[in-house]
């Protein structure tokens, strides 16, 4: 019994055994057939049979896929990707990208995937993800270090477009802490804001409008402008809404929050204009500033240094205890420093410009703190109050100047507020504006040199007065005063809903991709989206650099073409594009590689399969590859030809010459591989490739019959059709001219004569012109591809050259017409 038991024990690890080896077999052979394929697919992508290459590698993601490794499938599925890119089938191209860096992240060779995609993606008309899969492409190149020495285009101005000035659009929000008393002249200081409030009265510095004055006028600070609360929101298209309460998430995130995109510099760190407003207990009004400053008269508006520790102030003309007046009996504004100390503002000092007989306010410190900007009425002005420019330097303060006539008028200039890049901010009654006290931008060259001013659009302007704007460089966010809601100063605060310049900043950097070295004379298309829109052409100089200006909300597509390059196309977007920071594109260009042809493994035979094909036996303990050399032309034997077989693994090279019949053979090793080269005069050289055969293997017969060109031969170009009376490339013939792109590749030295006939039907001038365009688009296929235009002549033949006998007066079939409605190249010169 227990000898039964051990038989059955010993039978069944037989049986185990078995199992393990019949499963490891067919893995063996489920592998070797998985890698046939793979290699089958491979080939007939480099012969540019799509359809039958799309067709192999479904097959493989289909019913082999589990037999696949993670990089055979990564491999399998950008060629399955590549293969209807080449088809012009863009829609599967894209999904089939789409899945493929889904699946994983690509890198080495596969990344090229990233680039394809970005142009399928252009040509889908989705730009901005176009835009992102280039840059990413770009990125795992490794281009950074070089990209960040590049110089970039900076926005200025506004610009115009299409001859126009866009309209910036602004959200504004209405404050609580406004009161029925006037609040105005806001002012950054550290996380806070200082302000000026009080009853409504008379100015020293009077204006046209209402808007500024106020009796007992005395500074006001909020501490944290988070905690400033919104009683409504008025949105660009003019719509009011209330504004949201915030949650008790946001109400406890206080003053732990982290900057944001809206953020800007400002004294004692970066501050949150926009934020959140929901932070802490929210602020309804501010306190007195100070007590050392506010006095029973006059104080504000302000500015301070960069560091917070001093300030220059606006007060009637009141120091020490003691009002004075001019010799008229007025008492006039003054412009006054202080320090903070331990808390405290001391040392409280008048400006060696101020005078009893004018007044002099409203300061603005630049951020370095050495010039100060104010208005006056000081004799010698354009009238009402001007601005005026001082420098503080060496511990003294200059001598102001007036700042011309580009900002001063007749009317009065006030209000004045530098931004972080040194440009001005003021307000006026004195240009043409939208009624009462407008805000003005001047773009500033130097701090005393004014490039342009610029009107801010609606809603920051309005028909009544609006003035004392404060903001960071690129107006993304600030506040402002006005009296448009009830003839009360208020405080309001603003963002930027909208691009700021009008166009989007945009430098292209177009570079060789095998080097990094930029280009030059590559021409850049810019193509807008949309009805009607312009295509212009830009020419890059010796940096490989262009700088555009594009309009906002809009998608491009660049194409970019230099002769002996394969030509790009990636697409833009400047939708949603609002912080208005100049942007850049790296575009590569590739020089078309040269390319051989690879013999295929897949389809060989065994010796015994091929003792009855005519060659007669083998030595049936090698492998071998034979094959006859024929014109491509004609598709005869060539006699003649010297064909050498070079082993990669050991140097040796063996060397057969041709016989009328063409024929070559050579013997072939294992795990070794070869490169098959074949050569006459005035042939173009033959160059294949032949991969390692796996040992151990069955030895194996290859057939690899060679074509060569020949100067003077012709060779006609299959399915090259057009529309009638068309010539531009179909799709269809896209495919078979890539055909002849991949031979244009393969011989360097070949140049051809692109030839285009026609049938006898219609005018023969007009097929002669018809022929002409037909072949000059062929060529610019080619230009497109890579293929240097220098190597390609066009030559429209019309109906000259028919071959048969379809010519004028006769009578023939559309299949005859057709044999005449042709496109061929001859070879002019081949080495």
């Amino acid at each position: 019994m227990t000898l039964k038991v051990y038989e059955l024990s010993g039978m069944n690890i037989q049986c185990k055994w078995l199992v393990a080896f019949l499963l490891i077999f067919c893995g063996f052979v489920c592998q070797a057939q998985t890698q046939a394929l793979i290699q089958e697919a491979d080939r007939q992508l480099e012969l540019r049979a799509y359809g039958r290459s799309i067709d192999l590698y479904t097959q493989l993601l289909t019913e082999l896929n589990n037999a696949l490794t993670s990089e055979q499938r990564i491999s399998v599925r950008s060629n399955l990707a590549l293969s209807y890119k080449s088809v012009g089938d863009l829609q599967k191209a894209e999904n089939t990208y789409r899945e493929l860096i889904n699946s994983s992240e690509l890198s080495g060779d596969k990344i090229n995937a990233y680039l394809q995609f970005a142009q399928v993606l252009a040509s889908n008309g989705k730009y901005r993800e176009s835009q992102s899969m280039y840059e990413k492409y770009n990125s795992l190149k490794g281009r950074q270090a070089v990209r960040d020495q590049i110089p970039i285009s900076s926005p200025t101005a506004p610009a115009l477009v299409n001859g126009k000035k866009p309209v910036v659009k602004y959200r504004l929000e209405v404050l609580e802490m406004n009161t029925s008393n006037a609040e105005f002249s806001p002012m950054y200081f550290r996380d806070g804001l200082i302000y000026i409030s009080g009853k409504k009265g008379g100015s020293a510095i009077e204006t046209s409008g209402s808007g500024g004055g106020g009796g007992y006028l005395d500074l006001f600070y909020i501490p944290d402008r988070r905690l400033i609360k919104v009683s409504k929101i008025i949105n660009p298209d003019g719509t009011v809404a209330k504004a949201a309460a915030a949650s008790k998430k946001d109400r406890r995130r206080g003053n732990g929050s982290r900057a944001s995109a809206n953020d800007s510099r400002s004294i004692g760190g970066y501050i949150n204009v926009t934020g959140d407003l929901g932070y802490g207990k929210a602020a309804k009004s501010g306190q007195r500033f100070s007590k050392e400053l506010n006095t029973r008269y006059h104080e504000g508006p302000a500015t301070f240094s960069s560091d917070g520790s001093r300030i220059v102030f606006t007060r009637n003309n009141y120091n020490e205890g003691r009002v004075r007046q001019s010799t008229e009996g007025v008492t006039n504004l003054k412009l006054y420093t202080a320090e903070q100390q331990s808390g405290n503002w001391v040392n409280i000092k008048e400006l060696p410009f101020n005078s009893n007989e004018y007044s002099v306010g409203h300061p603005a410190l630049s951020r370095d703190d050495q010039w100060l900007v104010f208005a006056s009425d000081m004799p010698g002005g354009y009238g009402g109050t001007d601005l005026y420019i001082v420098q503080f330097q060496g511990g003294k303060w200059g001598k102001p100047v007036n700042l011309g006539a580009q900002i001063n008028t007749k009317g009065n200039e006030l209000f004045p507020f530098i931004d972080e890049n040194g440009n001005l901010y003021f307000s006026s009654d004195g240009r043409r504006g939208l009624g009462g006290l407008d805000i003005y931008f001047a773009l500033m060259k130097s701090p005393t040199q004014v490039e342009l001013v610029d009107h801010l659009d609606a809603p920051i302007n309005s028909d009544q007065d609006d003035f004392g704007l404060i903001t960071d460089g690129l107006r993304r966010t600030g506040y402002f005063s006005t009296n448009r809601f009830n003839g009360s100063d208020d405080i309001l605060r603003f963002s930027r809903q909208s691009s700021l310049y009008g166009c989007r900043n945009l430098t292209l950097r177009l570079y060789n991709d095998d080097n990094n070295q930029p280009l030059d004379s590559v021409v850049v298309e810019i193509q807008e989206k949309g009805d009607g829109k312009q295509v212009r052409k830009i020419v890059t100089k010796a940096d490989g650099l262009i700088q555009l200006c594009l309009e906002p909300n809009n998608d491009f597509v660049f194409k970019s073409s230099k002769d002996g390059f394969i030509t790009s196309t990636i697409g833009f977007s400047t939708r949603s594009m609002l912080d208005d920071s100049p942007s850049r594109l790296e575009i590569a260009l590739f020089e078309p590689k040269e390319v051989s042809d690879t013999v295929s493994i897949a389809n060989a035979k065994s010796p015994s399969e091929s003792d009855n094909d005519g060659w007669g036996p083998v030595n049936v303990a090698k492998s071998h590859i034979r094959g006859v050399v024929m014109s491509e032309g004609d598709r005869k034997p060539i006699e003649g030809v010297t064909v050498r077989l070079r082993g990669e693994c050991d140097g040796l090279v063996q060397t057969v010459q041709t016989g009328p019949d063409g024929r070559y053979e050579f013997e072939l090793s294992e795990n070794c591989g070869y490169t098959l080269v074949a050569t006459k005069e005035r042939y173009g050289t033959n160059m294949n490739r032949i991969n390692k055969l796996p040992k151990p293997a069955t030895p194996k017969v290859l057939s690899a019959d060679l074509r060569m060109l020949r100067v003077g031969d012709i060779v006609q170009l299959d399915n090259i059709y057009y529309d009638l009376d068309k010539w531009n490339i179909r799709p269809d013939a896209a495919r078979e001219l890539d055909k002849l792109v991949a031979t244009m590749r393969k011989y360097p030295s070949l140049n051809v004569e692109i030839r285009s006939h026609t049938d006898s039907r219609g005018d023969n001038n007009y097929n002669k012109y018809l022929s002409a365009q037909r072949a000059n688009s062929v060529v610019n296929y080619l230009v497109y591809k890579g293929i240097a235009r220098k190597r390609c002549v066009a030559a429209g033949y019309g109906e000259s050259m028919p071959v048969n006998n379809c010519v004028d007066g006769v009578n023939c079939t559309e299949e005859e017409y057709q044999r005449n409605r042709r496109t061929e190249f001859k070879v002019l010169s081949i080495r």
